[in-house]
């Protein structure tokens, strides 16, 4: 069975989170949609390590603050008749942090949370981001000290 993770890497500027999203590439699975980044995790890594691992292939950066998002991304899959909870991270980035992409993208944008719906389509997606997006932003919601990675 493979073991999958959810990163969703964003940024804060002005007091306001955007997102980093990717297109993927016309060569690669989910061709030429807007996603996070994901990926599969390896036999000897934990999942977190796999999403710190995945962020840094896909982008080329490490987080400044490492969380795991109180929430799973959940789906059936038809093809292998079986249903996914993936466990979901943010990753803060610096302001000014220069996206190197992978071949598996061909673009990337930084979008507000107002503009996801335009290019994430699945829903769970969006609903992390939406979850992720309150909880840097609403008052009464905060990062919990038992949801942060400390990373070196």
């Amino acid at each position: 069975m493979k073991k999958l993770i959810d990163v969703y890497p964003y940024r804060v500027k002005e007091g306001n989170p955007y997102f980093l999203i990717f297109k993927r590439s016309s060569e690669k699975v989910y061709r030429n949609q807007w996603r996070m980044v994901g990926g599969k995790i390896k036999k000897e890594e934990s999942s977190w390590e796999g999403a710190l691992r995945e962020l840094k292939e896909e982008t080329g950066l490490t987080p400044v603050k490492f969380w795991t998002i109180p929430s799973v991304n959940s789906f059936y899959e038809a093809e292998t008749d079986m249903v996914h909870a993936i466990p979901a991270f943010a990753a803060e980035l610096d302001v000014d942090a220069q996206v190197e992409l992978d071949e598996e993208h061909s673009g990337f944008k930084w979008v507000s949370i107002d503009e996801i719906e335009l290019y994430i389509k699945w829903p769970e997606q969006r609903r992390l981001m939406k979850l992720t997006h309150d909880i840097l932003t609403d008052q009464y919601l905060e990062i919990l000290p038992e949801w942060i990675i400390e990373i070196s």
